[in-house]
């Protein structure tokens, strides 16, 4: 098979530079332009959201859409355009509707998620599909992302299997974060559009409520996750948040490939948002950076092991083990930056003890890219003590500046971070086992045993530096996968 023949549509709910909450948006910003390098024909098709009108000049198809949906028990139709962009490295489609997406925010407000999301979302998935049969264009693959598309696979096996212009098209669905599911009531699968047949343990039904990324992990030709470690993890009981049985059945059908990051982003020789370049051949600037950063935040200029921590501030990440051994942390010789949003129990502990320990941690609770880099290039030793992780990219970028991981042993994490060996010199930074404050603590100080021997820790930041997480090699094994699943499909 050619390779400038396989076309694939990435369907997903935030795509970078259009719109984003997290890593998904990364992820579905980078791959599809990184594909083209390899001669794959990729476009995207996402929600207008209220801020992509804002910033970008959209044409129309002058395709229009309806999809019966109900409200108050009754059924209505809702109507939606599909508006374009297109550039020298993109293609992306847009789902007008008003009603369902031109809001300030893309899934929830701060005070929680929209009660319609399941309407949101299944308007958009059908969408997705009913724009293919009236555009005509018929991709080899729709990849699929998080619960948000999961309904795509579903459509294109039940309510769409017989329409003529859709048949032979294979779908992959990456899941990004288990933890998110798409869960709703019962009488759901109405919206859906699909009968009670389905509303099984075999198909939707997820105790008692129909549950979307479940669809998907059942209807899709093939599932992928973003790391080797999280495809093993989310089959078992303790990290497959209730879905480890249907997982494991689909075990044959299941990848792990690791994320990778964009280095024209993030690279401490060329970046323009922090205050001095440095290399792996000259890392001065990296400590005019620790100044800098120090002086910026209100930290005491007194030589110690700077911790950085740029996070969601959840439960998942560990927040909760931050706040409990922030005082050992400051006492042990450490001094610390928090950066980050998120549960507001977190946001207000953590602000605590930014006005509990002053001249030592500094929190800002907010969203600052110009910062986060600051930070990356600025601190010595990078934390993340994630209960669970499908990738992280934190560490990614933090290797790539020299800022050494300290980070739980699960998932993406492991599968990127070597504990670093004094006697041989090999590894890149410390990793411990259990969620529990001991553990980090006991990582934390191995770390600055380290940090004392300045010969030891350079070797360490280098070894960090040298590795490439780059995102060709993650595009070439995506590329592998579609051509493995279509040379099936052709073979019958």
């Amino acid at each position: 098979m050619e390779l400038d023949s396989i076309q694939v549509l990435f369907a997903t709910s935030e795509a970078i530079p259009f719109a984003k909450t997290g890593g998904l948006a990364d992820v579905c910003g980078t791959l599809p332009r990184e594909l083209r390098k390899l001669g794959v024909k990729t476009a995207l098709i996402l929600p207008e959201y209220r801020g992509i009108r804002e910033r970008f000049s959209l044409k129309s198809t002058g395709i229009k859409i309806s999809i019966p949906l109900f409200e108050d028990g009754e059924q209505v139709i809702k109507n939606g355009e599909i508006f374009y962009y297109e550039d020298e490295d993109t293609l992306a489609f847009f789902l007008r509707q008003d009603q369902f997406y031109l809001r300030e925010y893309l899934y929830a407000t701060p005070k929680g998620d929209y009660e319609d999301n399941a309407l949101r979302f299944v308007f958009f998935s059908r969408g997705v599909v009913e724009f293919l049969c009236q555009q005509g264009f018929k991709p080899d693959i729709i990849h699929c992302n998080d619960w948000q598309t999961a309904l795509i696979p579903v459509y294109l096996k039940t309510l769409y299997q017989e329409h003529p212009l859709l048949k032979g098209i294979r779908t992959v669905l990456t899941i990004h974060n288990l933890g998110y599911q798409g869960i709703f009531w019962k009488w759901d699968i109405k919206q859906i559009g699909l009968g009670w047949e389905y509303f099984t343990p075999e198909y939707l039904e997820y105790y008692g409520k129909v549950n979307f990324l479940k669809g998907g992990i059942v209807f899709a030709d093939k599932i992928t996750t973003v790391s080797p470690s999280y495809a093993q993890e989310i089959q078992t009981r303790e990290f497959g948040q209730g879905l480890e049985g249907i997982l494991k059945k689909r075990a044959n059908d299941l990848l792990g490939i690791l994320n990778g990051i964009d280095y024209s982003i993030w690279n401490p020789e060329a970046d323009p948002k922090i205050p001095a370049n440095y290399s792996a051949n000259d890392l001065f600037g990296k400590r005019i950076c620790k100044q800098e950063l120090k002086k910026k935040l209100g930290l005491s200029r007194e030589d110690k092991p700077l911790i950085g921590c740029i996070s969601r501030l959840a439960y998942q990440k560990g927040v909760d083990l931050v706040c409990e051994a922030m005082e050992q942390i400051i006492r042990a010789g450490f001094q610390m930056i928090i950066l980050g949003t998120g549960e507001e129990e977190y946001q207000k502990l953590l602000a605590e003890k930014g006005r509990e320990f002053p001249g030592e941690v500094a929190v800002r609770i907010e969203f600052n890219d110009a910062l986060a880099h600051q930070i990356e290039a600025g601190a010595d030793i990078f934390l993340m003590p994630s209960r669970y992780e499908p990738c992280g990219l934190n560490q990614l970028i933090s290797l790539k500046y020299g800022t050494v991981p300290v980070v739980r042993a699960v998932g993406g994490l492991k599968d990127t971070v070597e504990e670093f060996n004094p006697d041989s010199g090999t590894g890149t930074g410390f990793l411990f086992q259990k969620p529990e404050t001991e553990d980090m603590l006991e990582a934390l100080f191995r770390a600055k045993k380290i940090y004392q021997k300045p010969d030891l820790w350079q070797k360490l930041m280098l070894n960090g530096m040298a590795k490439d997480f780059s995102w060709e090699q993650s595009a070439r094994t995506y590329l592998k996968l579609y051509q493995e699943l279509l040379e099936k499909e052709a073979g019958g």
